[in-house]
């Protein structure tokens, strides 16, 4: 049994508390302006410092909220974990926790190297793990109700060749990740929703630019191939003709107060969703005619 639609976990999120990785710039300050004027405080986790001071400050101008931030490598358990120990200490409590860094790397799959897919792995997929394993036992200790909120990608919901497989791989994780969490919080007055944006104008073609050293840092941009750049600017013009992430934030609002387990941000990529899920049930339709499934037919 899940929650029922058109509930609301938190209760309310006036003067409640929202923690936001990646939340200095794109989908989530989108987030973060959509729930300052909701009156919720917000703590922006980023790793990006100069970002960071700088989306603090404007939120503290513009929103009669608490603003705070924490430089935080979501890669990392531990920084994560810091970053939740910070937020406690100075909020107190925290009720809506959105899973929104991420990044976009790594190319065809026999070309990603390792580093390639233990960047993207990390960011994309263990700090969603990291967070929870962070957050959810405070948010049930103080039972005030809470949500979950992971930021996968349209490339969670089909495959996307032109993005890479480790970026497609983990946004797929992402996905499931947040439909378990659901499952297993139904009944609870915690929730948890998936974000699969379309094109959004954000920064994440340019995400090579916070690529830690363990990771082997970021790329030189003299030694980039013609193909390589020009790869690169395509990607970006895409994401420039995007939707504005403070819709973005808004519809996250939306979907937090309603408790949808899905929140799409693109209703034309409905078809390529059906078509793959098509794709799916004829797997069915030829497993039940296989000649190799005849013997265990009922």
């Amino acid at each position: 049994m899940t929650l029922r639609e058109g509930a609301d976990p938190v209760k309310g999120l006036m003067g409640k508390t929202a923690f936001i990785t990646g939340g200095a710039s794109g989908i989530g300050y989108g987030m973060a302006q959509a729930f300052a004027r909701a009156g919720m405080n917000i703590m922006i986790a980023d790793i990006e410092q100069a970002a960071l001071d700088k989306a603090v400050e404007a939120l503290n101008k513009s929103a009669n909220v608490q603003v705070s931030g924490v430089r935080c490598d979501v890669s990392l358990r531990d920084s994560i974990f810091e970053a939740a120990q910070t937020a406690f200490e100075q909020f107190g409590k925290v009720h809506v926790v959105c899973n929104n860094a991420g990044i976009g790397a790594g190319g065809k799959m026999d070309q990603a190297t390792v580093a390639d897919w233990d960047w993207v792995v990390g960011v994309n997929q263990m700090a969603i793990v990291y967070a929870v394993q962070a957050f959810l036992p405070h948010i049930k200790e103080h039972d005030e109700g809470g949500h979950f909120v992971t930021t996968a990608s349209m490339a969670g919901m089909i495959a996307a060749p032109m993005v890479g497989g480790p970026y497609t791989a983990t946004k797929f994780a992402a996905v499931g990740i947040s439909e378990v969490l659901r499952e297993e919080l139904a009944g609870t007055n915690i929730s948890a929703s998936v974000l699969c944006p379309g094109f959004v104008n954000t920064n994440i073609g340019n995400a090579q630019r916070n690529r830690p050293d363990r990771f082997g840092g970021a790329p030189d941009p003299s030694k980039m191939t013609a193909q390589e750049k020009a790869g690169q600017e395509m990607v970006n013009n895409f994401l420039k003709g995007g939707l504005d992430p403070r819709i973005v934030g808004e519809l996250v609002l939306e979907a937090v107060k309603n408790d949808w387990p899905y929140i799409f941000t693109d209703p034309n990529m409905r078809g390529a969703v059906e078509k793959r899920f098509a794709a799916i049930m004829k797997g069915f339709d030829q497993a039940a005619n296989s000649e190799a499934l005849k013997a265990v037919k009922a």
